[in-house]
């Protein structure tokens, strides 16, 4: 896996570059449709990241990201040994919720959108706003 952060005074989007692994694939060499999860969640913490702050540091304040919504539009199938680019874009992140968006492409083929809400939540899994750091409106 490469990362390249996108060129930007105020980074909300990262690219990370992987190739597609044999285990991730079916008997055909066709990446399984739940390994796209996988890649979205990469992408996004490396996002996280990117701002200063890592998914580790959060929990240990007591704060916790879960996944509340998750769509995938899959448009054609990344293959064994494909390199692939999955781009993870923060879309807006206040109240109590993280939006984000996904890309995955072959090349300049578009494989795979996709979007997710995830929201802060305390041990217990109660409701807490999103950390000041991460705020933005979309």
């Amino acid at each position: 896996m490469s990362l390249s952060p996108d060129s930007s005074a105020d980074p909300i989007q990262i690219t990370l570059e992987q190739r597609v692994r044999y285990v991730e694939c079916d008997p055909m060499g066709v990446a399984h449709h739940s390994v796209y999860v996988v890649w979205f969640e990469q992408a996004r913490t490396e996002l996280l990241r990117q701002t200063g702050l890592a998914y580790a540091e959060l929990e240990r304040q007591g704060i916790f990201i879960v996944v509340a919504r998750l769509n995938l539009s899959y448009h054609k199938p990344a293959r064994y040994d494909d390199i692939v680019r999955i781009q993870a874009r923060l879309i807006r992140s206040a109240g109590a919720r993280i939006e984000h968006e996904y890309e995955v492409r072959r090349g300049d083929e578009l494989l795979c959108t996709g979007s997710s809400t995830l929201a802060c939540v305390d041990g217990e899994g109660r409701v807490l706003p999103v950390p000041e750091d991460l705020r933005r409106e979309g």
